[in-house]
């Protein structure tokens, strides 16, 4: 492109010109394809980014509630009264806030019913920052709370009403106590961003706490101290506790920010964008192969414009302007299709995002805006800057200045412009790295494959005995090999995304479950005190359960090993730190467990003081045979020497432990106990007389908990999908530019074949048996990429073995014919009604 104006050149002409040749261009047709490329791109980009814009703001915005204070002290043990003091001294509000799980329950006899629930005690002043908004019943208003519970009260989530069958008004049980369900929490600050809803909030007065008797031995409970008042303060206070933490103590504060709930935001708005990404790099191809197709039909309007004076530069720019004009109304169209697509999202997203997002800001739009212009740009000026060489003799000779394939470096340039584009959109250079460089590759193995395919049909072409239809089609294929193997490779990356997905929620899923036998336990109850053993053990023999063998429960923290303090900066992994920062659930029994495999040692004698670790946390600690550790049991010093590394098997959905150790070292702690039982749907009443005459007990059932993850699972998977629409849609259109790119050299070829005796059936059927073969093809390596994916996940990933399914196949080789036939029906439509004679007089 020339760098200075040509002689003659004013931009008011320019911009007219250019106007008027893109509105001729537009009806033509010449620039639809282009521009539905743009949109898919530019959508599939602004959809993603206009959800996890929003998503991104609402943290923002909710970043000084998400921990309800200034300062928050993570504890699992209670708070010294010294911290409180301190914080009253320096002028601080303090308040306390206690979490764990625990049953709540209503009705009576046969007719109760319980839920396992997300207990909160909080002290008045809760919250110190931020408003907890409430309720007085569904439907009703909300306002911001003037205090904490009443006494005799409880506020709980909307959600427990269904679930538990109550009503305002109604009363549930709690422990030993009843509560009146007060009023509906509609908005609780510290609970973060309330993404996913586990299980529902019931929040009682701290004051009410003891009354219930929940607060037990071997109880897990959480104790967050929360603290507000002047930022110097606030960082005084910091500063003068931070050497005063103990194990399993850690101060948050609003730069930590609920970092785990900013990491799961993170890595599902990579892999949203993954998706996004994969879907404009495929209609990049669309681009390239549609400019292409553009240039070939402009050579003889070039060449005449040449002949009436036009000079090489005023043609750059003419061409410039018109396909900015093209990048400005296809990114406005996307931005708009994008909009539409995020709403979609959230709606395929469900109740899993409950909080209000703000609106959406202008950046996805831009973003949008300038990867459609770079696009364009990027990929199509490469092969119209050739039209700027085509001489005015072409307009005498027709085989003078057709554009030569000395474009490449053209073409780099607009990859690495555009790759480092879609790695600031998607904020991670090692993301963006992956999805460029995974897609070259896969685009590569795609074009071996296709490649060899194309070279095994060459014998078959030369079968004279073949169907005339078959020898045609078959040389269509061969004769425009590069245009075939272009075609199979973008359709099959954008049909093993779909088939992937597919794998991945049926097959993956289906696996895992097959590894759990039918009668696993599908109950875990937790805290059973020592006195309540003998008649929960009657009660589960009474009901004709198996008890799973009931375990005793120890808390103990790893304080030594082999004579040296554990300290958490020690370890450099992340699950090293977080497992010697809190305290172990430890067990004793005598023998070794029937699903536990010792695989170096041996297992201990009852009378010794020894203790049995699982191979993999063991591992992780960097412990081996032979080392002496010490536990904090409750202040309890206790020594035992590994003497075992065992194996696991967790999907056997028994109780599992880390730690084992003999009898002698902890039988005489503190200790609960903790069972796993099949529990028949017939015998459900079972839960409930538990519950009901022993409330400290936490039953989990795990078959509701994996029925609420397949939930989840099911909106992301549908959010997914239909960004998967996008990918599918770019592979088409692939297709579609691929021949539509062949479509002028494919009505010569019909003419000739026509003038020469084929008749128009029968080039038809060949047309359609070449397409067929090209979506055939395609659908077979979607297929084989999906399931070679889906084997690595199974084997590497979820450690299971993965049962191939045929219908993997099968709906690859359709879905690769239907959307070859369809894109063939949209590229080459009246490709066989122009007469032999035009084409003879046209050669």
């Amino acid at each position: 492109m020339s760098r200075s104006k040509p002689s003659g050149f004013t931009w008011q002409l320019a911009l007219v010109q250019a106007w008027r040749m893109t509105l001729r261009d537009w009806r033509a047709g010449e620039l639809r394809l282009l521009s539905a490329a743009l949109i898919i791109a530019v959508a599939s980009v602004t959809s993603v980014g206009f959800l996890s814009d929003r998503i991104r703001n609402a943290l923002e915005r909710d970043a000084g509630q998400l921990l309800g204070a200034d300062l928050v002290v993570q504890s699992d043990a209670p708070t010294p009264k010294e911290w409180r003091d301190e914080a009253g001294k320096r002028g601080l509000q303090v308040a306390e806030v206690l979490q764990f799980p625990s049953m709540a329950t209503t009705g009576q006899g046969d007719d109760q019913r319980a839920q396992l629930s997300a207990m909160k005690a909080v002290e008045p002043g809760y919250p110190l920052r931020g408003n907890l908004r409430v309720a007085t019943g569904s439907g009703a208003p909300d306002e911001i709370a003037k205090d904490v519970p009443a006494s005799g009260k409880v506020w709980v989530d909307a959600q427990l009403l269904g679930l538990l069958e109550v009503g305002m008004g109604d009363s549930i049980r709690l422990g030993d106590r009843s509560f009146t369900i007060d009023k509906l929490i509609v908005i609780e600050p510290d609970r973060g961003m309330n993404f996913i809803n586990v299980a529902p909030r019931v929040m009682i007065r701290a004051d009410d706490l003891a009354s219930t008797g929940l607060v037990t031995a071997g109880s897990r409970i959480g104790y967050r101290l929360l603290l507000a008042g002047p930022a110097e303060a606030v960082s005084d206070f910091s500063n003068w506790l931070t050497p005063r933490l103990t194990r399993g103590q850690r101060i948050e504060s609003l730069e930590s920010g609920r970092p785990e709930m900013r990491q799961t935001i993170d890595r599902a708005d990579r892999f949203l964008s993954l998706v996004a990404l994969l879907a404009a790099l495929i209609a990049a191809v669309a681009v390239a192969l549609s400019a292409r197709r553009f240039t070939l039909r402009h050579l003889d309007s070039v060449a005449i414009m040449r002949c009436l004076g036009s000079t090489q530069g005023s043609l750059s720019w003419l061409f410039a302007i018109e396909f900015f004009y093209l990048a400005l109304g296809a990114a406005a169209v996307g931005s708009v299709l994008g909009f539409v697509g995020h709403e979609a999202l959230l709606l395929a997203l469900g109740n899993l995002i409950t909080t209000e997002l703000p609106r959406a800001t202008a950046t996805p739009a831009i973003q949008g805006f300038l990867s459609g212009v770079w696009l364009l740009l990027g990929f199509a000026l490469p092969p119209l800057a050739q039209l700027r060489r085509v001489p005015p003799i072409r307009v005498l000779r027709r085989d003078v200045g057709t554009p030569q394939a000395r474009t490449a470096i053209g073409y780099a340039i607009g990859a690495l412009g555009f790759a480092l584009l879609l790695m600031w959109f998607a904020r991670d250079i090692r993301l963006g790295l992956l999805t460029v460089g995974g897609f070259l590759v896969g685009f590569a193995v795609f074009a071996g494959v296709a490649f060899g395919g194309v070279k095994l049909l060459e014998p078959l072409r030369r079968w004279s005995r073949g169907p005339v239809v078959l020898r045609f089609a078959l040389a269509g294929v061969i004769r425009r090999r590069s245009a075939t193997i272009t075609q199979v490779c973008a359709l099959s990356i954008g049909l093993m995304a779909i088939l992937l997905l597919s794998i991945t929620r049926t097959d993956l899923v289906d696996g895992w479950r097959n590894m759990v036998s039918v009668d696993a336990p599908n109950r875990f109850v937790i805290n059973i005190q020592p006195d309540q053993l003998p008649e929960v053990r009657k009660r589960l023999q009474a009901a004709g359960v198996s008890d799973g063998g009931l375990a005793p429960m120890v808390r103990g923290r790893l304080t030594q090993i082999n004579g040296k303090p554990v300290q958490v900066d020690a370890y450099s992994d992340e699950r090293a730190k977080r497992l010697v920062d809190r305290e172990f659930n430890l067990s004793y029994m005598t023998d070794l467990p029937e699903y536990n495999q010792v695989v170096a040692g041996k297992w201990f004698a009852p009378d010794s003081r020894e203790v049995s670790f699982e191979s993999g946390i063991a591992e992780t600690l960097g412990l081996k045979l032979g080392d002496k550790l010490q536990f904090d049991v409750g202040g309890n010093v206790v020594d035992v020497t590994v003497t075992s590394l065992r194996k696991l098997d967790w999907d056997s959905m028994r109780v599992n432990f880390f730690a084992i150790t003999s009898p002698a070292a902890l039988a005489d702690m503190p200790q609960s106990w903790i069972t796993a039982f099949h529990l028949p749907d017939n015998r459900i009443a079972l839960t409930n007389e538990l519950v009901r005459d022993f409330p400290n007990l936490t039953i989990f059932d795990t078959g509701a908990i994996l029925r609420q993850v397949e939930s989840v699972l099911n909106q992301v998977t549908a959010a997914v999908q239909f960004l998967f629409i996008f990918t599918l849609a770019a592979g088409v259109l692939v297709l579609y530019a691929a021949l539509a790119s062949t479509r002028d050299e494919r009505v010569h070829e019909a003419g000739l074949l026509r003038a020469l005796g084929a008749t128009r059936r029968q080039l038809s059927m060949a047309q359609w048996l070449e397409l067929s073969a090209i979506g055939a093809l395609a659908g077979i390596l979607a297929s084989f990429g999906a399931t070679a994916t889906a084997w690595l996940l199974a084997r590497f990933a979820f450690n299971f073995t993965l049962s191939l399914n045929l219908w993997v196949w099968v709906a690859g080789l359709a879905l690769g014919m239907i959307c070859a036939l369809v894109g063939g029906w949209m590229g080459l439509r009246g490709v066989l009604r122009q007469s032999p004679l035009a084409t003879l007089r046209e050669a």
